[in-house]
C-alpha cells in the first residue's frame, strides 16, 4: 500500500561521477601560482633595498612556491578522496584541506606547526563547505515550493498533544480534550464542591 503522505526529498543526492584529480591540482596550482607572484612582487616591492625584478624569485620565491603547492595539494587530495570513496560531500574538504593546510606549516619543519596549521585550515574550509558556503546553510533545490518546504519541517518537528501531556501533566495553559472535566471531577472529589462552568453570555 502506498504511502498517502510520502515525504519530500529535500536535498536530493545526485550519483556520483568520477573527477579528475590532477587536472584539479594543477588547475589549483596555477591559480596559487598567480596570486604567489602577485605577493611576491609586493613583499619586494616594499623593501627597502632595490634588488631588481628577478627578486621575485630569488628573494622573496618561497612565497611562490608555497601559495602554488597549498591550493594545489588541497584540489587534488579533495577530489582524490572524492574518488576513493565515491562520494561528494564535506569530508573529501576535510582531508584536502588539512593536507594543504599542512604545507604552510612545512616551512617551520615542525610537526605541531604542520598540524595545527593543517586542522586549522581543515576546520574552517569544513564548516564553509558543510554550510555551502553561507552561514544560512546548504543551498536548497529551486523545483521544490518553499511553503511546501516550510509546511512539511513544521509537521515533522511537532509533538503530538497527548506525549507533551504525558510529560508536562494538565493545567499551565495545557489544556487537552476533556480537560475541564476531568478538572471538575478532581475538584468534586477533593473538596466535595460541584463546579459548574459559568457561562459568558448576556442570555444565560
Amino acid at each position: 500500500m502506498a504511502n498517502p503522505h510520502p515525504i519530500p526529498v529535500l536535498y536530493p543526492q545526485e550519483p556520483f561521477h568520477a573527477k579528475n584529480a590532477l587536472n584539479s591540482g594543477m588547475r589549483g596550482a596555477l591559480a596559487g601560482g598567480i596570486a604567489g607572484i602577485c605577493a611576491s612582487a609586493v613583499q619586494n616591492s616594499l623593501a627597502k633595498s632595490n634588488i631588481g625584478a628577478w627578486g621575485v624569485f630569488t628573494r622573496t620565491g618561497s612565497t611562490v612556491a608555497t601559495l602554488t603547492v597549498v591550493p594545489a595539494v588541497y584540489a587534488f587530495a579533495k577530489d582524490a578522496t572524492a574518488n576513493l570513496r565515491e562520494k561528494d560531500d564535506y569530508l573529501n574538504t576535510t582531508v584536502g584541506a588539512f593536507l594543504g593546510g599542512a604545507m604552510l606549516g612545512l616551512r617551520s619543519g615542525r610537526m605541531p606547526q604542520i598540524i595545527g596549521f593543517g586542522a586549522g585550515i581543515s576546520a574552517i574550509m569544513t564548516t564553509l563547505d558543510f554550510t555551502g558556503g553561507s552561514l544560512r546553510g546548504p543551498p536548497q533545490d529551486p523545483e521544490i515550493d518553499e511553503y511546501a518546504r516550510k509546511e512539511f519541517m513544521r509537521k515533522n518537528r511537532r509533538r503530538p498533544m497527548m506525549e507533551t501531556v504525558a510529560e508536562l501533566g494538565e493545567g499551565r495553559g495545557i489544556e487537552p480534550p476533556g480537560y475541564e472535566e476531568r478538572r471538575r471531577a478532581r475538584l468534586k472529589e477533593k473538596y466535595g464542591v460541584d463546579i459548574n462552568p459559568v457561562s459568558a453570555t448576556a442570555d444565560e
